[in-house]
């Protein structure tokens, strides 16, 4: 059995165990928002990068989480160990924040995602944490910079959406290219108002890209996300 397809079937069994669990629609309660954190500082021996703000990230955050009657957890308050604490009880996690693809931890597994550092830790949520998670979430998105590309191998793409299938989540939604602020604001907040009327995921994720080529016709623009598992 290929290694795409033995991801689908566990996607696939995934879902049918939360759609047992959930009967009713996705709301506030159970919808996890993060946008634009207060950016950690990336450290490469000697070399120390601060990374850059996303104001637009934050702008998305906001209009998601106004969509959902919820509340966006964004610069200070979104740090890991919040984040990290809310992740188990959330059905829908947003984060909308840079993704990184090196291993920064030499952990063994590549990706981490950016959160705002604490007394406790630097902010970095890596891969390899994240399959350490008991997770019940239906679907993840990581709309950030460069989050769907892990190392290529003979089992696809090993990255950050591997170790969130694996912790449980049979649907993730990932960029495969870095993203413009402004046209990803807008696929997301259509993708989500879609999803609101017809739970098909990807039916709501072809649609948004039709919404959003309407505004930007640049390929770029809107064709980097892609739906992993089911």
């Amino acid at each position: 059995t290929s290694p795409a397809i033995q991801i689908l079937d566990l996607t696939r069994q995934q879902r049918q165990r939360l759609e047992a669990q959930y009967s009713k629609p996705i709301l506030g309660e159970g919808v996890l928002v993060v946008g634009n954190p207060t950016m950690p500082v990336l450290r490469n021996g000697e070399q120390v990068e601060q990374l850059v703000p996303l104001l637009g990230a934050e702008r998305e955050a906001l209009a998601i989480a106004t969509l959902f009657n919820t509340k966006a957890l964004i610069g200070d308050e979104a740090t890991k160990v919040e984040i990290v604490a809310q992740m188990p009880q959330a059905r829908l996690i947003h984060l909308a924040t840079h993704g990184l693809l090196d291993d920064i931890k030499d952990l063994g597994i590549p990706g981490a995602i950016a959160l705002a550092p604490s007394v406790e830790d630097e902010g970095f949520l890596t891969a390899r944490e994240i399959l350490d998670l008991k997770l019940k979430a239906e679907l993840v998105v990581l709309s950030a910079c460069d989050t769907g590309r892990g190392n290529i191998t003979g089992d696809g793409v090993i990255g950050l959406s591997r170790s969130l299938i694996a912790a449980g989540v049979p649907s993730v939604i990932v960029s495969l290219w870095a993203v413009p602020d402004a046209p990803t604001a807008l696929l997301m907040t259509e993708f989500y108002r879609n999803l609101q009327q017809n739970p098909d995921k990807a039916q709501a994720l072809r649609l948004a890209m039709l919404q959003t080529m309407e505004q930007h016709p640049d390929p770029r623009a809107w064709a980097a996300f892609t739906l992993i598992g089911d």
